[in-house]
């Protein structure tokens, strides 16, 4: 019987954030079970890798620069820890109560809003909400479901459901806060596609949120998930297994070329043109698009906008915050008169981020339409954090330390039609260059999960199309 050797193929992976890191390590992990001759290069433009997952760790504090956990409703995150030998280091939130901040008071949100299940009794309870509102937000429960549309504002989508005070005093907190946002530029259909199908499949969102978070309840995924020693634990195992001399740091890759063969050139900005037979790209859309520049590829598809925004983490001796010593969070709704836009107790949340005896508390601020905040210095920053902390939650003293981290141009915009772009231009590369993949928080999902899940799903991709066959 004769034996079929196959040639020896490269892939560079460009970005060394959470989607590179994850494609290249199921590269070399499935070329590995599978006997396959490849050879992977990962390339990163800064000297470190992981991309906003950023953790410090300090005189016992466990302080996130960027995300700080992940709701991993697909297990996509579970299986890379398994896969990588570190399943046994996750672990899952404390219990607490979100708030929502809307003129100077906070109110509970309504049970289980944050994890897919909304009842009318929370909005009949709930204090963030007038009368007419509420009445209003019940509503629901009767209107038809909107004829068909392809794509439209998640506010929009909202306010027929629920009216506006609820988009106002509930929605945009919670997504702004989460995604820095403007809810009447941002797609429904792309960034909270749940609840746009919920809606064609239930007609009543309460409706469909009730069965969804039933669901979710038993698949027990109501909770928040990190890493024992931080998230970027996960950075760390994944750059700990690569393969030794696989990864190039401080290497920008500027422009690219397909040679007669249906090879691929790298060019970069210090080091010899790299050559290869795939590419998986997963930097942000518009470093992509100019990589491109030379073929005019993509420069029909628009520039993304990505949101400006900083991370401030303040520890303090226990004591000093004495209100809401059950909440977990806060988000901070447009009506009120402050500059950050969520408030995280991360020792009430996590238990073992702080040292016994401290808070640390982590603040958001900085959106769309609100950038320039960031740019204000450090202790700047601190005193208008200081100074909406105590207007909402009481507190008065100076932090034993602040570390602020900011992110320019960091949060991708998925605004109204981004799915129907990335088709089309996802098209125009397949043409192109077909042995070219573009994933990352620019495309389909910006959590942690979402980028995992791109970076695995894209290394079976190529490896099959590669080596045409069934992959263990």
């Amino acid at each position: 019987m004769m034996r079929v050797t196959l040639r020896m193929r490269k892939v560079a992976v460009i970005g060394g954030g959470i989607t590179g890191l994850t494609a290249a390590f199921y590269l070399q992990r499935k070329a590995q079970l599978n006997n396959l001759p490849i050879e992977v290069v990962l390339i990163e433009s800064s000297l470190r890798l992981g991309g906003k997952i950023q953790t410090l760790r300090k005189d016992g504090f466990i302080i996130e620069r960027g995300p700080e956990s992940f709701l991993d409703y697909n297990n996509s995150v579970r299986d890379l820890a398994k896969d990588l030998g570190i399943e046994q280091k996750m672990m899952k939130n404390n219990n607490g109560l979100t708030y929502v901040a809307v003129g100077s008071n906070l109110y509970p949100i309504p049970n289980n809003f944050m994890f897919g299940s909304l009842e009318v009794s929370s909005f009949i309870t709930s204090g963030l909400f007038s009368l007419t509102g509420k009445i209003r937000a019940a509503g629901d429960l009767l209107l038809p479901k909107t004829r068909d549309l392809e794509d439209e504002p998640i506010g929009d989508f909202f306010r027929r459901r629920f009216g506006k005070e609820v988009v106002e005093n509930l929605v945009e907190p919670l997504l702004a806060g989460t995604f820095a946002g403007d809810i009447d530029h941002l797609s429904i259909k792309s960034m909270f596609p749940q609840f746009y199908q919920l809606e064609k499949k239930h007609r009543s969102l309460i409706l469909g949120l009730k069965k969804s978070g039933e669901a979710l309840r038993k698949e027990h995924i109501e909770s928040y998930q990190t890493f024992e020693n931080g998230l970027e634990t996960l950075v760390e195992t994944l750059e700990s297994q690569l393969s030794p001399n696989s990864i190039l740091k401080g290497v920008k890759v500027e422009s690219i070329d397909k040679l007669n063969d249906g090879t691929i050139q790298l060019f970069s900005n210090n080091m010899a043109p790299i050559k290869c037979d795939a590419v998986i790209m997963t930097t942000p859309f518009n470093v992509t698009k100019d990589i491109f520049t030379s073929y005019g590829l993509l420069e029909h598809t628009p520039i993304m906008q990505y949101a400006t925004i900083a991370t401030v983490t303040m520890a303090f001796k226990q004591g000093e915050v004495e209100k809401y010593q059950d909440a977990m969070n806060f988000f901070v709704s447009r009506n009120s008169d402050f500059a950050i836009t969520t408030c995280t107790w991360c020792n009430h949340k996590w238990e073992n981020v702080a040292p016994e005896g401290y808070d640390l508390l982590r603040v958001y601020i900085g959106r769309v339409g609100d950038e320039a905040i960031v740019e204000l210095s450090d202790s700047d920053i601190e005193k208008t954090v200081l100074n909406d902390l105590e207007r909402a939650i009481g507190l008065t003293e100076a932090p034993i330390f602040t570390v602020v981290s900011r992110w320019k141009q960091s949060m991708p915009q998925y605004t109204v039609g981004h799915e129907k772009r990335m088709e089309s231009m996802k098209e125009q590369l397949e043409e192109e260059f077909p042995n070219v993949k573009l994933v990352g928080s620019s495309y389909e999902g910006i959590s942690v999960p979402d980028c995992v899940s791109q970076g695995k799903s894209v290394a079976d991709e190529m490896l099959n199309k590669m080596f045409e066959m069934q992959l263990i």
